[in-house]
């Protein structure tokens, strides 16, 4: 059975881009376009697509009020379709707390050597959002206050904080992971280093989004900061990120190297370089996300010493890249999303008050 998708947007030439790179799929096919959601609305009656691909400006009705509609009333896969401006950043971000699966920067046609990549990237979402579960979630509000509501209990030994560190990977789904994860830790976390699979231009509105809603400050990672205790880096979207050592300090590191596993940042490149640099002292998690990047590089941070989480399937947008990390055995604990966060805390502090008896 192909994945029966509709495109919505108002440039002909953008729809005429993407149904033929969403035709050239073996396993899918296009069963409508539309040029804004007045006409999509009525093509969705009669097409019942698997997924939407739905650009953000559009004439008549915007896509986020589109499809917060949407997501009210008839809840179903949609991949966003955006323009990488600052502008475009964080109308996506929002889209993705609305619903959205995920998201792709409209191609830059004139590239033609790249065109081939950019159609594995498009199918490779479109596949993702076929299989993610659309479930009902509460709508952030924007400029809620930075405490958050559900900030977990502080972490009061200061061996935890300054000796250990979390390290988080995910892909699809994972921005609204990643927010629901860290708005529960508390100003006196560990340092946290984070690589969501996310194109440039995009992880600087999506960290100061996060930083708006957390407790703890959240930043694009630059390379060479000082990883401190209640802080947490993301991957900019140009590059690896990698943890270091300078000293007897943790440092962020990047490296604008080959994308592995077809990504650039890649969950396991963080994932080595955490079982190289911190060992026994990392704190491996793994959330939803298509593919299987960041299984080995979790086995290896196992292998290391680390302790390793995934998210539960139940839980999940997709359950590839936890599955696969599960299956070739490097998680110690699998959790709902709502528990991970208290479960990494707990195991902190019992290790923690371990190594103060000894």
């Amino acid at each position: 059975m192909k994945i029966k998708v509709l495109i919505i947007d108002d440039s002909a030439l953008i729809r005429s881009v993407m149904k033929e790179i969403i035709s050239s799929q073996s396993d899918m096919e296009v069963v409508g376009v539309a040029p804004d959601p007045i006409v999509a609305r009525d093509m969705i009656k009669q097409t019942n697509p698997d997924v939407l691909t739905l650009d953000v400006e559009m004439p008549r009705m915007d896509g986020l009020d589109f499809l917060e509609k949407l997501m009210r009333l008839r809840p179903m896969p949609v991949v966003m379709v955006s323009s990488l401006t600052e502008r475009g950043s964080e109308i996506t971000m929002r889209a993705l707390e609305l619903g959205a699966v995920d998201f792709v920067t409209k191609p830059k046609l004139s590239i033609q050597s790249g065109m081939r990549e950019y159609t594995d990237m498009i199918a490779d979402k479109i596949r993702a959002a076929s299989k993610a579960r659309i479930k009902p979630r509460p709508i952030p509000v924007a400029g809620a206050p930075k405490t958050g509501g559900s900030v977990l209990s502080a972490v009061r030994n200061p061996l935890i904080s300054s000796e250990k560190l979390i390290i988080v990977g995910a892909s699809t789904g994972g921005t609204e992971a990643i927010r629901e994860f860290l708005i529960q830790m508390p100003s006196d976390c560990p340092g946290i280093l984070i690589t969501q699979h996310m194109p440039e231009g995009f992880t600087k509105s999506f960290a100061k989004r996060l930083d708006s809603l957390c407790k703890i400050s959240v930043r694009e990672a630059e390379g060479e900061e000082r990883i401190l205790p209640g802080h947490a880096y993301i991957a900019p979207g140009h590059s690896h990120l990698l943890l270091g050592r300078s000293g007897a300090n943790y440092v962020t590191k990047l490296d604008h190297g080959e994308p592995v596993n077809r990504h650039r940042p890649s969950v396991d490149v963080l994932f080595r370089s955490a079982a190289i640099a911190a060992g026994k002292n990392a704190v491996g998690v793994i959330l939803t996300g298509m593919g299987k990047d960041g299984a080995l590089g979790m086995l290896e941070m196992k292998n290391a010493g680390a302790y390793n989480f995934a998210q539960d399937e139940q839980s999940c947008v997709v359950f590839g890249m936890p599955r696969e990390a599960i299956a070739v055995g490097a998680t110690h604990e699998v959790g709902a999303l709502t528990a991970l966060p208290s479960m990494v805390l707990t195991y902190l502090a019992t290790q923690g008050s371990r190594a103060l008896r000894v």
